[in-house]
């Protein structure tokens, strides 16, 4: 059972009152009398309450932080640039996978505002999901966006131009001399999947005879890239593509697995291949994935810096979206038609 204030205060021969004092304002307390109750806590094991004292405060030390697969590298990596500038601050992140679920994303959110967080930083599903942004920082809860702009600046945001990724992606593919490009991925009422595809659609749309075809997931996962890849594996020659941009690293895995295992289809020779986010796995694959580089890490560190900043300002805060450029890394996934 959890050691009370009451019961500190009991064994050090003080008031309630004065226990407060020493673990909030010792500098208000005799020495002697700050060494009593301190010995006190350490005899009887007294953990403090925090998050009931910054609740009573009105808003805790921590940041809620929802994420789209908290398997993907990539926001492993948002995270941790979260974190680092969070701790610069004194504040801690906790992170929410909503599994691309919009009821798990709900629950999270929910759940952050009855915690009181300082802010919330968010990868949402869908522009569906705005209004239920909208009233949680109307509540008080100030909210960033984050690997994703927001319709009319509505939210300070930190992104990556996904389009430009896209036009970059599939514009490399035909630089190798491919032209009939299939792009792998999906559920495409998630922002940034639509964005990429718009981007390859532009590219392919500038160059005559190059074809784009879609083949979409369920899901940006490895097992849905191994699924889209199998059929494109089992099609005759003729009928497949040879190019294939995966809209995450995550999807170019298991379209690697898919093609390459069975040994009838050759990466790149027969398929090229590229993906995007340029997690650390695409560089070990068993052919090296080229791939869109996102500066993971920079994303979150600098979404925790808007946050604060929303946090800390008046009613006239001017939000603000912040929009890296994407960057192409190429391996031997594409290398060039010989």
């Amino acid at each position: 059972m959890a050691v009370s204030v009451r019961e500190v205060a009991a064994a050090a021969a003080v008031s309630v009152g004065t226990v407060s004092n020493v673990l909030n304002r010792p500098d208000k307390v005799a020495p002697a009398t700050v060494a009593r109750v301190q010995a006190a806590i350490e005899e009887l094991g007294f953990v403090r309450n925090d998050a009931a004292r910054q609740l009573r405060a009105g808003r805790s030390r921590s940041i809620g932080l929802v994420v789209l697969d908290v398997r993907n590298p990539f926001f492993t990596d948002v995270a941790r640039g979260a974190e680092d500038r969070a701790a610069e601050d004194g504040m801690t992140i906790l992170l929410g996978n909503s599994d691309e679920n919009a009821e798990r994303e709900g629950a999270y959110l929910d759940l952050f505002e009855e915690q009181r967080v300082h802010g919330v930083l968010i990868s949402p599903l869908s522009d569906d999901d705005l209004p239920r942004l909208e009233r949680l920082r109307s509540r008080g809860t100030p909210t960033v966006l984050v690997d994703r702009e927001a319709p009319g600046g509505a939210f300070s945001s930190v992104a990556v131009d996904d389009v430009v990724g896209g036009e970059l992606a599939a514009r490399h593919l035909l630089d190798t001399g491919r032209r009939r490009l299939a792009f792998v991925g999906g559920p495409t009422g998630i922002r940034q999947v639509a964005d990429r595809l718009a981007g390859a659609r532009r590219a392919v749309e500038a160059v005559e005879g190059a074809t784009l075809e879609v083949v979409e997931t369920d899901a940006l996962t490895v097992l849905q890239g191994r699924t889209a890849g199998e059929s494109i594996r089992l099609r005759d020659a003729a009928d497949r593509p040879d190019a294939v941009f995966a809209a995450n690293d995550l999807l170019a895995m298991g379209v690697l697995q898919a093609l390459v295992m069975q040994g009838t289809v050759r990466v790149p020779e027969d398929v090229a291949l590229i993906g995007y986010d340029d997690i650390d796995f695409a560089a070990a694959a068993v052919v090296p994935l080229s791939s869109i580089r996102q500066p993971a890490a920079l994303i979150g560190y600098t979404a925790v810096d808007l946050l604060l900043k929303e946090a800390a300002a008046d009613e006239g805060f001017e939000r603000e979206p912040v929009v890296f450029q994407p960057e192409l890394v190429v391996r031997e996934s594409t290398a060039p038609v010989a």
